[in-house]
């Protein structure tokens, strides 16, 4: 199954609870961004790829940014439209892919946050979606990165992950590894009419090889500003040039 069939049929439906609750995570990214000191500095458009319900575009039009969400699943915008009733957002359902589309908004920053970047279908798709990224990014801009380092495969009990629970869900995540992709299985079990219901739902996820990403962005003509690694997830922070064409 593809990533944007899984959180149509399955994970939408609680990822608001899956990811906590909505006015701490906001927060914590927003002190995020002061420790890291992005604010607007010129054009002050801001692109969100793969927004989800909000998290990082209420964290940047917080800090001032006119910010373009993008996310394919219809549900988790109408969660932001929500979220975000205090700030004006631009929603655009489509797909990240399409990023080319919008260099029109001379963003001098764009996000791709979350596992968003390894829920492309193939290590091409990556590579041009941050080649893409580049070429509409304005020169001076920031591009912003996370994704989780799946190079290290798992074995064992190892790869059944459990997420969150409370009293009537519990999520667990089961990770296959092959060569060049992670099946990831969201396994959720959830109380109803006080009975225990299973859903299951997988989709394939790739392995970014984070030398691989830093060498591409490099070889565009970017400089790293910020490269760490905290719990299995590679953030990124990559400079365009002013010079850069």
């Amino acid at each position: 199954m593809r990533a944007k069939e899984h959180y149509d049929n399955h994970l939408a439906s609680f990822y608001a609870w899956m990811a906590g609750d909505f006015d701490t995570a906001k927060l914590a990214f927003e002190n995020w961004l002061k420790q890291k000191q992005i604010s607007p500095k010129s054009t002050r458009a801001a692109i969100d790829l793969g927004s989800g319900h909000g998290i990082q575009t209420a964290a940047l039009a917080t800090l001032g940014f006119q910010v373009s969400a993008i996310d394919f699943s219809k549900h988790l915008l109408d969660e932001l439209c929500t979220n975000c009733t205090n700030h004006r957002i631009a929603i655009h359902i489509d797909d990240i892919r399409n990023v080319a589309n919008y260099k029109h908004l001379k963003p001098e920053l764009i996000i791709c946050w979350g596992d968003t970047l390894t829920h492309l279908e193939t290590k091409q798709d990556a590579e041009q979606l941050l080649k893409a990224s580049f070429e509409v990014l304005e020169g001076g801009g920031l591009l912003l990165l996370s994704f989780r380092n799946y190079s290290e495969a798992l074995a064992g009990n190892e790869r059944f992950i459990p997420v969150k629970s409370d009293e009537s869900r519990i999520l667990t995540c089961v990770l296959e590894y092959e060569d060049e992709y992670v099946t990831v299985t969201d396994l959720l079990h959830q109380k109803q009419e006080g009975k225990w219901q299973q859903y299951v739902s997988s989709y394939k996820t790739l392995r970014l090889d984070v030398q691989n990403i830093l060498h591409l962005l490099t070889s565009m003509g970017m400089q790293i500003i910020t490269h760490e690694q905290f719990n299995r997830m590679e953030t990124i922070i990559a400079l365009k040039s002013t010079s850069a064409i």
